[in-house]
């Protein structure tokens, strides 16, 4: 009866995760983010956030699920979250970072606060930071000065 529970709660986890998914931003990690956008050749979108950060959260829900920005960010960016306090490796210009290193080598030693988004074009090596919270009305203006700025599609 136990097991049976455990199967039942994972497959609805599962349903619940894939339904968010499939309905919002295409969230990468930085490593395939990274590959990806210089693949693609598009801008990357790297939303640095922590667990514990209640703004990043807000902005979670009051920017991206919001069906225009889901639907921009989509066409003209390769999303990423990065969490710099989260254990593990980043390789960024053939170089390799721990979490707090890539976060201050890609915001250019400026994030001083989250959420903190970064703008990146990986074939420039141009970049651009936002620091703090956005929600849709005000992201969707960013979005679209970024793309113009850096250079996207």
């Amino acid at each position: 009866m136990k097991q049976l529970k455990i199967t039942l709660i994972a497959a609805l986890l599962l349903i619940s995760m894939s339904m968010k998914e499939a309905g919002g931003i295409s969230w990468m990690d930085f490593n395939s983010g990274y590959e990806m956008a210089k693949k693609k050749k598009k801008l990357m979108l790297v939303d640095v956030y922590t667990d514990w950060c209640g703004w990043c959260k807000r902005m979670d829900r009051d920017a991206y699920e919001k069906s225009e920005i889901i639907e921009f960010v989509g066409k003209s960016f390769v999303a990423i979250k990065f969490n710099p306090e989260a254990p593990g490796s980043y390789k960024y210009e053939g170089k390799n970072y721990n979490g707090q290193e890539l976060a201050g080598v890609i915001g250019n030693y400026q994030i001083n606060g989250y959420p903190a988004t970064v703008f990146m074009n990986p074939k420039t090596k141009k970049s651009e930071l936002m620091i703090g919270y956005k929600n849709g009305v005000q992201l969707q203006p960013v979005l679209e000065e970024m793309v113009n700025k850096l250079g996207g599609k």
